[in-house]
């Protein structure tokens, strides 16, 4: 099966919380390593593992973006990790697939279901960096206490700060290792 390695400057993962009961805070990770195994020509299966610095989340509000990489929130000092292992993927559609692994935030590791689309396949066409890539985007929804996420505060007539919910999306554009590997060497000088 081809495996395909994620190219960081185009992967990314984005979560979504409620935040006062009335908006919606967004925040971003761009420091994503993984793998897939995918054969687009027999789509029948897919496979992954993906690896996240949570230390580089961003929301665009520093001092947020500190409290979320405290022991409140991730605590980025003992876990810098974000990590899932994909355990099932069955096909539901054309492009679409339902893959099932290990999440693992903060240390602890739950099931997490993904809704996967494949978007498609395409040579890089510029200069002599000419490799195949595929795309994907998925989403999840997860409650963040089931990860030891669990840090709030009330407002009166019982609201609270930060929402349990948390909507992600995926977007991963990976490099077929095959052709990751000689491009690499020309460009080391090896």
């Amino acid at each position: 099966m081809p495996i395909w390695t994620f190219e960081p400057g185009h992967t990314a993962a984005e979560f979504c919380v409620r935040h006062m009961m009335v908006t919606w805070v967004r925040g971003h990770f761009k420091d994503i390593h993984g793998s897939l195994e995918f054969d687009p020509d027999n789509p029948a299966t897919l496979s992954m593992a993906v690896k996240i610095a949570a230390e580089k989340l961003w929301t665009g509000e520093p001092q947020r973006d500190d409290h979320l990489r405290s022991a409140d929130f991730l605590d980025v000092a003992n876990h810098p990790t974000i990590t899932f292992q994909s355990k099932k993927a069955e096909r539901v559609g054309a492009s679409n697939y339902q893959v099932t692994g290990d999440l693992t935030i903060r240390g602890l590791t739950r099931s997490a279901a993904l809704d996967f689309h494949f978007l498609g396949q395409w040579r890089t066409p510029y200069n002599e960096a000419r490799v195949t890539r595929v795309g994907f985007t998925g989403t999840t929804r997860l409650d963040r206490h089931d990860f030891g996420v669990s840090w709030n505060a009330s407002m009166e007539n019982a609201g609270l700060v930060v929402g349990s919910e948390v909507l992600i999306t995926v977007d991963v554009e990976a490099i077929l290792e095959s052709e990751l590997r000689p491009l690499l060497e020309r460009v080391s000088g090896s």
